[in-house]
């Protein structure tokens, strides 16, 4: 097996190699998708290479201001593109079904760069560089770009930070090590306006984010030992309020957060067949493994699986397998 240093390597020279690029993360892409999706964007826009950066999913509008984020083409609203790509640049999917409808825009016989932090990446593609205890892929690409002979400008620090802010929780959780806070200095000496970002991504909420929040905490509810709290959230709820998927972010955090909760979970109703269940651990539970026993997965202390069935045989799965995880 070869090293992280190796892998590296092996990614700078794939890239140097090869030309016309299709740059995809998964579904329902969060900060650090996106910003690993825009961070390769840049860079072979430095190296002169073409490429074309697509998702299915829209990306979050508090994001909008990350450079060429408007470029990120939403397959879910465009349709299908009018071709296919041989060489694949895949960041932030520990799971190849996790970059959804995009894999049509693969050829065949695609060459697939596999860019991921998550545990549970099962290694597809022709490269991998994946590293399970990186905060995020923004921080593997920060090591990527150092490979490269480019000058750093605030477009892409600016797009590295937003990736590390957002999966370390504002740099709370306890993937914030000593390796993300240089390089959090290195970015901010680049010019990157650090509270700003805070205010933008962690603390500002939309009106429909307070709306179905409300919602959703009404539907509190806890398990007899107190060790587990979930909520829920229904299709007439997200109409109701007028909400998008990106509202829902952070709402797991508030069943997690009660004194005593070692798991806590949201569950979103897709619709009476299939439910998302996003969940949260304290420390003693696993939810990266529990959440494979459902086909998903994610980290130690946050994932998320979809679940078929109804709201009530969802709910009922997912707490027999806490239980049995606790």
């Amino acid at each position: 097996m070869q090293s992280y240093e190796q892998s590296l390597q092996q990614t700078r020279k794939f890239l140097l190699e090869h030309d016309d690029y299709l740059v995809v993360s998964h579904v329902q892409p969060d900060g650090d998708a996106v910003s690993s999706t825009l961070a390769v964007g840049w860079l072979l826009s430095c190296l002169g290479k073409k490429y074309c950066m697509l998702n299915e999913g829209q990306i979050p509008q508090r994001m909008e201001y990350l450079w060429h984020a408007d470029q990120i083409i939403n397959l879910s609203a465009a349709g299908e593109l009018p071709r296919q790509y041989s060489n694949v640049i895949c960041v932030d999917c520990a799971d190849f079904q996790r970059v959804g409808l995009t894999q049509r825009h693969f050829t065949s016989d695609a060459l697939i760069v596999n860019i991921d932090h998550h545990p549970t990446n099962n290694g597809y593609g022709a490269v991998t560089l994946i590293k399970p205890d990186a905060a995020a892929t923004a921080e593997i690409l920060f090591d990527l770009l150092k490979t490269f002979e480019v000058e750093w400008d605030i477009d892409i620090a600016t797009a590295i930070y937003t990736g590390l802010l957002t999966d370390t929780g504002g740099f709370r959780y306890n993937n914030t090590s000593p390796k993300v806070m240089a390089a959090v200095s290195e970015l901010l000496a680049l010019g990157v306006n650090g509270p700003e970002l805070a205010e933008t991504l962690l603390e500002e909420m939309t009106l429909p984010q307070v709306k179905v929040l409300n919602r959703a905490l009404s539907t509190l509810q806890l398990s007899p030992e107190g060790d587990i709290a979930w909520v829920y959230v229904t299709p007439q709820d997200m109409l109701d309020c007028n909400a998008a998927n990106e509202d829902l972010e952070g709402i797991v955090n508030y069943p997690r957060n009660i004194r005593g909760v070692e798991v806590g979970i949201l569950f979103k109703v897709i619709d009476e067949h299939a439910v998302k269940a996003s969940l949260r651990s304290a420390g003693k539970v696993d939810v990266a493994a529990l959440a494979q026993v459902f086909g998903g997965g994610g980290h130690t202390r946050a994932a998320g699986a979809r679940i078929t069935g109804s709201l009530e045989e969802a709910v009922a799965q997912v707490l027999e397998e806490v239980k049995r995880h606790l």
